[in-house]
């Protein structure tokens, strides 16, 4: 089977995971606060101000999940684009790597931050699931 020329195209819909998965872990984490808010009693006046905030982060979150999902579409959806000449000088002078060499270390920032939340998480999730 002959290899898929890669385009910018293919570019863009390899990386369209990107904004699909953080518009999933948005999505779980407005289910895991509407879940919080049922745990709370909108008589309590302070437990009003949570549910007001939270309630607020929650259509926050779902709309924002959801243009991240169709950021995703799209990208996934220009697979076909055809190949245009590009600059080469463009495509590697300075701005260029200083706009890639900027995103690869926020790659590295949300790893690095990713990595210390699940430790948190999956610790929370066993203490959960073990006086559950």
């Amino acid at each position: 089977m002959e290899e898929e020329p890669w385009t910018c195209g293919l570019g863009l819909a390899s990386r369209s995971t990107l904004p699909g998965t953080f518009g999933r872990l948005l999505a779980a984490s407005a289910r895991i606060l509407e879940n919080h808010m049922r745990a709370l009693d909108p008589a309590d006046a302070d437990a009003r101000l949570e549910l007001d905030a939270y309630a607020a982060l929650v259509t926050r979150q779902r709309d924002v999940a959801e243009q991240l999902s169709g950021i995703s579409d799209q990208m996934a959806g220009h697979r076909t684009l055809p190949m245009a000449p590009h600059d080469e000088a463009a495509m590697s002078d300075s701005a260029a790597l200083t706009a890639f060499a900027e995103f690869v270390r926020l790659e590295q920032e949300v790893v690095t931050l990713l990595q210390g939340l699940l430790q948190e998480d999956e610790q929370m999730l066993q203490e959960m699931t073990e006086t559950g």
